[in-house]
Parts: structure tokens; sequence; C-alpha cells
């Protein structure tokens, strides 16, 4: 990256979550004032506590549902990079509602808020959940299915959002959609953990991983490090073509869930052995999941620059000894 964010104040939503958390680790080390806003529904006090003795950091606890809370933390910002949503397909197949109303309404009153500060650039979180029953691979930005969850609705529901206000009010919006993300501080816990560290906790404690389905499925996982690179690429873009639209971020490679299971099993054997003989657990697949997913970081690269800095096993070997330091 040659340009950088610098001496901006910028607003994270969500920023007390694995994604948000990372990238504002990465603002304030380039001499950006950050605020954080999240309601710590699904992020964590820990993952920012790093950040609170740094005086160009600040936190607000408050809810996205809010529109006051939005326009509090949008106040005086010259960028927001919206990350706050309710993540997760099967979240969304249980409790539609809830994910509308943080995914959707949430989303809006940030934008509106963002609108009203006089907030050119707003950079969101979208999802390859967009692309829905499209069949084709790679997935490029301009073919999309239709959705096959309430989450993936809300995200392509962000997107119409993001370009009519580009289009009614100039704001300069661009949509990352991400592909399976993955890196420290991803939560292993809880019934909707991503498949990464929900592997490595249950192979940790010497525990047999479930697979949901035969795990011929395969996906393009991306390590966090090139999520915050594109974020940032996003956020200090030039070219008018750049903007209103929405983008694929991954490492644009793909691989099977259980090959998948292997390299992290291999890659945890080598602090403990033990663990090269546990083999997972196999059963029904879930609602709402796709069967394949590839992306195209064609559209990233030209328009904003993008090369994913780590490859996925890269950034397995940075997520394993992370997860070995802090969960074993």
């Amino acid at each position: 990256m040659n340009k950088q964010l610098t001496n901006s104040r910028v607003l994270v939503t969500g920023g007390a979550g694995f994604i948000g958390s990372a990238l504002i680790e990465t603002l304030l080390s380039h001499d950006n004032e950050v605020v954080c806003l999240d309601n710590l529904a699904t992020g964590k006090l820990e993952n920012i506590a790093a950040f609170g003795q740094n005086k160009h950091f600040s936190f607000i606890e408050g809810d996205i549902r809010n529109l006051a809370d939005c326009k509090k933390a949008a106040d005086g910002m010259d960028l927001i990079f919206h990350e706050a949503a309710l993540g997760s397909v099967p979240r969304s197949v249980k409790d539609p509602i809830t994910t509308n109303d943080v995914n959707i309404s949430g989303f809006l009153n940030m934008i509106v808020a963002g609108r009203d500060a006089g907030v050119k650039r707003f950079v969101y979180a979208s999802s390859s959940s967009v692309y829905g029953d499209h069949p084709a691979l790679p997935k490029f930005e301009e073919n999309t299915g239709n959705p096959l969850s309430p989450y993936a609705v809300t995200k392509k529901v962000n997107e119409l959002y993001a370009k009519v206000f580009g289009e009614l009010y100039g704001m300069e919006t661009l949509g990352l959609r991400y592909f399976n993300v993955f890196g420290r501080r991803q939560d292993p816990d809880g019934q909707y953990a991503a498949v990464i560290p929900r592997f490595v906790k249950s192979l940790i404690k010497h525990e047999a991983p479930v697979i949901f389905g035969d795990g011929s499925q395969t996906r393009d996982f991306t390590y966090i490090e090139n999520v915050v690179q594109a974020n940032l690429l996003a956020a200090v873009a030039t070219n008018p073509e750049a903007f209103n639209t929405a983008y694929n971020v991954a490492c644009g490679d793909r691989v099977t869930l259980n090959e998948l299971y292997y390299f992290l099993r291999d890659g945890l054997a080598e602090f403990d052995p033990a663990i090269a003989g546990i083999d997972p657990i196999y059963t029904e697949p879930r609602q709402g999941d796709i069967p394949h997913s590839l992306a195209s970081i064609d559209k990233t690269s030209r328009l904003l620059g993008y090369a994913p800095p780590f490859s996925l096993l890269q950034g397995l070997k940075h997520s394993t000894k992370w997860y070995w330091e802090h969960l074993k």
C-alpha cells in the first residue's frame, strides 16, 4: 500500500468485535483518532482493552438500532467504517427479526447519521452471502443470485441502501463482501461460532469437531489482515469509478472443509502431537449454507489496489499459534 489513511477522525462501528478491533489496531498505529461504537452484544471489551490508554481512542457503548447513539458517534467524523452487524446464517434462520433490526434498521440509522454529520465516505461490511443460489464460480460482483437466508437478504439490502445514498446525497459508499474471515480474537464460543475457531477450540480440548455435511463444500477463507488492508484501501480510494459499488474481499482460492480440517489439525499437532489422531464427526448440513464459494478479486485489485498479503496457509499458521497461546 502506498497511500495510508492518517491523521483522520474515524468511527468504527462494531469496533469491539473481531474484525472491528483488528481495524482499530491498525488505524491507531497510523495516527488516526478512532471512536468505537459497540453495544457489546457480540463484541467484547477485552478486544479493545489494549487501546484504552491511547489518547486517540474513545469508546461509546451504544446500539446502532438507536439513531441518537449513531448521531453521537458520527459527529465530527471524517470517515465511517460500518462493521456492526449480527452475523451468522443459522442465527438469522432462527431469529430473522433481530437480524433485520440490527442489519437493516441499524445500517440505515448509521448511514443517515453519517449523512447528517457531513461524513463523505462510508465503508461498510457486506458479505459473500449475497451471491445466494448463483451457481457460477468464481463469484463476480455483478452476478448475484437469490438470497438463501435472512442474513443474506439484510446484506443485499445494505448494498441497495448504500448505492441509493451515494446517488441521492453524494456520499462515497464502498461495500466489502467478506468471504469467510478468520484470525486472532475470533470468538470460538457459542452456538454461532465460525468454523475455524470452533475446530481449533475442539482440537485443543482433544474433542472431535463437528463438520456439517460431508465436508466437500468449499470456501474462500480470508485472513483478517487481508480484510484490514481492503478497508484501508477503500478509505483512501480516489478513482470515482470505485465509489457506490461492492467488492469481494477474499484470497481468490478455495479449500474443502475437509482440507481445512486437516490443515488445522496438522498445525496444532506441532504444539500437541496427541491432536494428530483426532478425526471429525459429520452431521446434517445446515439450512441456508451455500455449497461452494470462490471469489474473483479482479475488481478489488483493479479499483482499490487490493493484493491479499496473506495466503490461507500463512493465515492459518498465525491463527493456530494465537489460539494455542490463548486457549490452551
